[in-house]
């Protein structure tokens, strides 16, 4: 089991939740970028970028420094592999049901199928 306070897991998905934070999301885990360069990949303004990476930041996707006048922004592998993991979770809870209306499906006799076909005697 997954060991995510719930506040901290409402904050991940949210961050998740917007399309244009998931690609922000992409790019700075395959490498570090400055958030000017983040936002001429996109169109809107330079404060709605901005915006968007202080979500994923305070969702802790990402982790940000300072370098002179840039804030550089990466990404952190750690908090998308918790994401996954609790995704994982909660797919083992919903195959665990489906296995237990198989076996419920399985156990019912109007679903069994007779062994043989009875045959008349020569």
């Amino acid at each position: 089991m997954i060991d995510l306070d719930e506040d901290r897991t409402d904050a991940l998905f949210h961050a998740l939740a917007d399309r244009t934070r998931r690609d922000i999301l992409r790019r700075v885990l395959a490498g570090e970028h400055s958030v000017s360069a983040l936002a001429s990949k996109y169109d809107m303004s330079f404060a709605a970028v901005q915006k968007h990476v202080a979500v994923l930041g305070k969702a802790g996707l990402i982790t940000k420094r300072r370098n002179g006048r840039e804030q550089l922004a990466s990404g952190d592998v750690a908090a998308v592999r918790s994401v996954a993991s609790l995704l994982t979770e909660l797919e083992q809870i919903w195959r665990g049901r489906v296995a237990r209306i198989d076996e419920l499906i399985a156990a019912d006799p109007r679903n069994q199928k007779p062994d043989q076909e009875e045959r008349p005697c020569p």
